[in-house]
């Protein structure tokens, strides 16, 4: 049982991916907060109280959850270099089974963009997906008009597969998403893991 319960911890080349934790409080809503006009035309609406330790303190629980669940990868991005705060990334909606598939969102902070940091994250966590939890397939939807977010997928071996209509309310309003995915190369993921 004590062995399940090893911490989560992803390495790259220049960061460390891990779940989040209390302590991350005030860089996390420093990051979002310097960010908000980058993030806010891709995401969904911020609640009135997003930014609130109230509000991330849930988040911290829920991410221990789901790990513990098996339902979910939520991750932080810090760099090696001097533990900035970077970003984030989730492998989501994990499901086992005939499907063995899951769901990645990401964000990263507007200082660190265009720096290679979230290719990198992805790259590591689709392995991760693929080796560590035998996943077969690795979804994700951007708006039509990322072109940023498109291309660090298609970069990361995400192929385009079409649009979902009205996918996700972005920014308060329903919006088209165009879907990619990655499939593990030999596809033989197991479908009795649980």
């Amino acid at each position: 049982m004590f062995a399940r319960r090893r911490q989560l911890r992803i390495d790259t080349d220049r960061m460390i991916l891990r779940p989040p934790q209390h302590g991350d409080y005030r860089p996390w809503a420093s990051l979002r907060e310097d960010s908000r006009a980058f993030l806010t035309p891709w995401e969904p609406s911020w609640s009135s109280d997003h930014l609130g330790r109230k509000a991330f303190s849930n988040r911290v629980y829920w991410a221990a959850r789901a790990i513990a669940n098996g339902t979910a990868v939520p991750v932080f991005l810090f760099s090696r270099r001097d533990e900035t705060f970077l970003g984030a990334i989730t492998l989501d909606n994990i499901r086992r089974g005939p499907a063995q598939a899951g769901t990645l969102g990401y964000w990263i902070g507007q200082r660190h963009a265009r720096q290679g940091y979230m290719r990198e994250a992805i790259e590591a966590v689709v392995h991760y997906a693929f080796t560590k939890l035998d996943l077969s397939r690795i979804e994700a939807a951007c708006l039509p008009e990322n072109a940023a977010s498109r291309g660090v997928l298609e970069k990361s071996g995400f192929k385009y597969e079409g649009v979902a209509q009205s996918y996700l309310q972005i920014n308060g309003r329903w919006r088209n998403h165009v879907l990619y995915s990655n499939l593990r190369s030999d596809r033989r993921g197991r479908t009795d893991v649980r």
